[in-house]
């Protein structure tokens, strides 16, 4: 009996929302502001007023999980600001912004404000590998000596193994972070490909995940090489273009003159302060180079789940995720989070393994971090889920290594619920 009622006061509720949303809903422009005065517009929401009602129910209940959220992050002091984009289904449901660009004026964050995404650009470069392997440009096997014959190791015959599959998946055989210092001290590529002939490999190509920026960095040359394109124009005509990714910029004038920038922050006493904006990384785009805000990453996310299928077939985009070598251990922070089984690497992007909920079935991530100039990002997609979590942090706070699950169970409580329970808390004024 009490089923019987809620399915009435349901079908009572839907039924109003009907006659209200015929007579005065109108779709708000895509490029509106991230948030209005009472709640923000999702990008590609669906279309029947029903369905919008609902759909705008569950927005709102997690926007107010998030509020929540990163109102006790910054009262705490853990954070100072977040760009923050939540993907579901083909639709941007949130993009939005929290705390302050910068802690000592009242400048807010909101869901245009551009963020350092340091190592999440590994992950634009894999696709962009894979976008130009499906179009026959170059291939994954292809040795890297073919295109930067300036490229030595300390052992010739080793260097002239390695192929674009190696430095893309942390596999080429050297040491961890080989000449990172490279990239920061401003050299270019070429002159960092050069400088590997000090470098001694300590395994064979294709054995031994061990992380690179300066040798991933070179899979930016070899786009540059085998197209005749420098990275940044491939990036750009290929996939921001087409996705109208409007914000995101691969330099460091375009980040300057950006007015609507988060500045990084460091701990200083009990708080943060703000830090200058550096130009780490304009010289190797593929490994930490691209900027952007919440809502073009909700843009990105939506592609890497294959709803762009006229930007990149979505069979080719799996290709970067195809598991290439596992990260053994448990020290690294994701290898902790509840559930999980097993991390592999792919193409710019890290593969990971979690036990099903209630069920033998296992459930995927692809993920990545991304720490550069005192910025700290995540990045999250679950595909059997068809959803994707971005969070971008203007600080080096604790709260990245949690941010990601944390989010996912905020998501999942409020996706959960039926279409009859919202319908119900709705009348009931929950």
């Amino acid at each position: 009996m009490k089923r019987f009622k809620i399915l009435i006061l349901a079908f009572v509720f839907l039924i109003a929302i009907v006659g209200l949303t015929n007579s005065s809903f109108t779709r708000p422009e895509t490029n509106a502001p991230a948030r209005d005065s009472a709640l923000k517009q999702g990008e590609n929401e669906p279309a029947d007023p029903i369905e919008v009602a609902l759909y705008r129910q569950k927005q709102q209940e997690l926007q107010h999980a998030l509020d929540a959220y990163f109102k006790k992050a910054i009262s705490s002091g853990t954070i100072v600001g977040a760009g923050v984009s939540i993907v579901k289904g083909d639709s941007i449901v949130i993009s939005e912004g929290f705390g302050k660009r910068n802690i000592r004026t009242d400048e807010v964050v909101d869901g245009h404000t551009v963020f350092r995404l340091g190592s999440l650009s590994k992950g634009f470069a894999g696709l962009l590998a894979a976008d130009l392997k499906n179009d026959g440009e170059l291939d994954y096997q292809d040795k890297v000596r073919e295109y930067i014959p300036e490229f030595q190791l300390g052992d010739p015959q080793h260097a002239e193994q390695i192929t674009l599959a190696n430095i893309l998946s942390h596999t080429a055989g050297t040491p961890y972070h080989s000449y990172t210092n490279l990239v920061e001290a401003g050299l270019s590529l070429p002159e960092i490909a050069k400088r590997f002939k000090e470098v001694a490999p300590i395994s064979a190509p294709g054995s031994l995940y061990s992380y690179q920026n300066a040798l991933f960095a070179l899979s930016g040359l070899i786009v540059q090489r085998a197209t005749g394109q420098d990275i940044r124009n491939s990036l750009q005509q290929r996939f921001f273009n087409p996705l109208e990714m409007c914000s995101t910029s691969m330099d460091y004038e375009s980040l300057v003159k950006n007015e609507n920038v988060a500045l990084p922050h460091t701990r200083w006493r009990r708080s943060w302060r703000p830090r200058k904006l550096n130009d780490h990384y304009f010289n190797a785009i593929a490994a930490g180079g691209i900027s952007a805000n919440a809502m073009d990453m909700g843009r990105w996310m939506r592609f890497v789940l294959g709803h762009n299928p006229e930007v990149m077939d979505k069979q080719a985009i799996e290709e970067a995720f195809q598991p290439v070598v596992q990260i053994k251990g448990r020290a690294k922070y994701y290898q902790r989070w509840s559930g999980h089984k097993s991390s592999w690497y792919g193409f710019g992007w890290r593969i990971h393994k979690f036990k099903g909920d209630q069920t033998d079935q296992e459930r995927t991530m692809w993920h990545h971090g991304g720490s550069v100039n005192n910025y700290r990002n995540e990045i999250a997609i679950f595909p059997e889920e068809d959803m994707g979590i971005c969070v971008l942090l203007n600080s080096h706070s604790r709260l990245a290594s949690k941010v990601i699950p944390d989010l996912y169970e905020i998501v999942k409580e409020v996706y959960s619920k039926t279409d009859v329970q919202f319908a119900s808390m709705e009348l009931s004024g929950e």
